[in-house]
């Protein structure tokens, strides 16, 4: 049933507006609540239909991410859909994501307006913002390095993840060529804040649980995650499940990426970049080639009307 929530059951959605917005718009502001079975969408209008999916959508993505854990989802969480970028992004604190979860709260917060944008929908970014909230409520909040959270799920989610990149090519690729990469060990606690980086932790913690998926199998997350689960520090939990240690595994991780690479590959993949860059060098040149002319022409000149003086 759908009704006009009370102010203890919105306290958050309420909250976010009275920190980033004047007293007058939150008085315009109506919110409304929807509830289903296990779980509830806090909403806009015109965002009523928005809602209704997401709460149909749910349980087939909680039976999903439970199949893929073997943990159970045992709490209800709380969807927060805003209707519009600029109102996200002013809660958010960033103009590059889409969504964002707050675990101690199991809240999910989307930016619903980027639901149509390819290649996000309301499904995938469901499942990838659920998936922290279910990582971090068997795993300690400092035990859950954050390249493993991400890139767990990024996995889960078909490889899309909560940033909007908009870059055509990975940069990844050139990143480990030119040995440039972030090390694991500085995405443990947190991501870099430039976009460049930051995109960079995101394809790099994507591709370092690809890498652990591909030698290990999924039972090789799933065992790591168990060990976490059970209080282990990341670099033990590394060693128990895989037996190797985090720095190995990073070593591993670069071997075989580079491997997969190489410099012909990597200037095919970015020929397009590569032209545009020497056509600008070419008129840069010729532009000052020109220069150079006129001005030898105008010292000539210069030359002769001295002699004609003389």
């Amino acid at each position: 049933m759908m009704t006009r929530p009370s102010l203890s059951r919105i306290a958050v959605f309420l909250l976010c507006f009275f920190l980033f917005f004047p007293l007058k718009t939150l008085h315009a502001v109506k919110a409304y609540r929807l509830q289903k079975k296990d779980v509830i969408v806090l909403f806009q209008e015109p965002l009523r239909s928005a809602a209704e999916e997401t709460a149909d959508i749910y349980p087939g993505v909680k039976d999903r991410l439970e199949n893929i854990f073997r943990w159970k989802i045992n709490f209800i969480p709380t969807v927060l859909l805003i209707k519009d970028s600029e109102t996200f992004q002013r809660m958010a604190g960033s103009n590059y994501i889409v969504a964002f979860a707050i675990p101690q709260k199991n809240l999910m917060v989307i930016d619903y307006s980027k639901m149509r944008t390819h290649p996000f929908s309301i499904e995938v970014t469901l499942k990838h913002e659920l998936c922290h909230l279910l990582l971090n409520n068997y795993i300690e909040r400092e035990k859950l390095p954050k390249w493993l959270n991400e890139g767990i799920a990024q996995w889960v989610s078909g490889g899309i993840g909560e940033l909007i990149m908009s870059e055509d090519r990975s940069i990844l690729d050139g990143a480990i060529l030119s040995g440039k990469y972030l090390n694991i060990r500085a995405l443990q606690e947190r991501f870099p804040k430039d976009r460049k980086s930051l995109i960079l932790a995101y394809e790099e913690s994507k591709s370092l649980v690809e890498y652990i998926i591909s030698k290990y199998g999924n039972d090789g997350i799933l065992m790591l995650l168990k060990y976490l689960k059970d209080g282990d520090e990341p670099d033990v939990a590394i060693l128990k499940s895989l037996s190797i240690s985090i720095d190995e595994l990073e070593k591993e991780w670069y071997n075989y990426h580079k491997r997969k690479i190489s410099w012909i590959t990597y200037l095919a993949s970015n020929l397009y970049e590569i032209l545009f860059f020497l056509s600008a060098l070419i008129l840069i040149y010729g532009f000052i080639r020109r220069l150079m002319k006129k001005r030898a022409y105008e010292n000539y000149e210069d030359e002769d009307n001295l002699l004609v003086s003389l």
